[in-house]
């Protein structure tokens, strides 16, 4: 049956992409994100970055240990969005708890990278946020979303992140903004969703894997984001993309499932 996978991380591994060429490409469409949080926001974010790596790789080093796998660095990928999404200002010891329960609860208790049910990073930033009241996360700047644009080109050409659901979440956003703030909030709107948009929506482990299942992820999410989105202006709150991803990625199963049926149906129409 074609027109849809059920398995991406196979499919993947069956066209060269196996879980650690995936992890470097990730990595790799990180950096330029990562530079810039750097540079924005000077020295006391080498601090959150340094405590979010090695939070991540304890505990993967410790799972390992535990199944008898080899470090394979997966987790680096959810350490470094996360870096990203939250400030320098964050205290160590709250950077240590979300991350622990983000990358053990998204991740590692699953079996690791391609297992979960959601992202990681955006469980470890929803824990942030959740938990400790008053916490806000960081704004995304023009320069940021630049950056972030050579790692979705990157992701794009290799078939790690979907346009099916990048296209159907800046199409809610792009009419949610016009009904609200018309067409001059729309560079703002954009700006400040991409990063969200491409490592955290568009995540292949926590979104929908059948094209039409992709569309509608893509739209739920949108929807989602505005419902959520608290921000006053034409801009959108970083939490908002982050619980949007979170709650989307718990109905991706169900998408999936009633897109495979609908399949099927149509097939069986068809052919009788």
């Amino acid at each position: 049956m074609t027109g849809w996978t059920l398995d991406p991380f196979r499919m993947r591994q069956r066209s060269g992409w196996t879980p650690a060429r995936v992890t470097v490409a990730q990595l790799i469409a990180l950096a330029a994100p990562v530079a810039v949080s750097l540079v924005e926001r000077g020295t006391p974010q080498i601090a959150v970055l340094l405590t979010a790596v090695v939070t991540c790789l304890i505990w993967e080093l410790a799972f390992g240990l535990i199944r008898g796998r080899p470090l394979s660095l997966h987790t680096a990928t959810v350490a470094l969005i996360f870096a990203v999404l939250v400030p320098a200002s964050i205290p160590v010891w709250q950077i240590v708890v979300a991350v622990s329960l983000g990358v053990v609860f998204g991740e590692l208790v699953f079996g690791g990278r391609g297992y979960g049910i959601v992202s990681g990073a955006a469980a470890a930033a929803g824990f942030l946020v959740f938990f400790f009241t008053g916490t806000e996360l960081a704004s995304s700047s023009e320069i940021m979303a630049l950056a972030t644009l050579p790692g979705l080109v990157l992701l794009l050409a290799g078939g790690l992140v979907s346009w099916r659901i990048l296209v159907s979440v800046t199409v809610v956003l792009i009419i949610a903004g016009l009904i609200q703030d018309g067409a001059s909030s729309l560079p703002s709107v954009a700006i400040t969703a991409v990063f969200g948009m491409v490592f955290l929506i568009s995540d292949p482990v926590a979104g929908a894997t059948t094209n039409p299942g992709r569309v509608v992820f893509g739209l739920l999410a949108g929807v989602l984001i505005v419902l959520f989105d608290t921000a006053a202006g034409p801009v959108v709150a970083p939490a908002a993309v982050v619980f949007a991803s979170l709650l989307a990625s718990l109905f991706a199963p169900l998408i999936d499932h009633m897109a495979v049926a609908l399949i099927v149906r149509r097939r069986r129409a068809r052919h009788g």
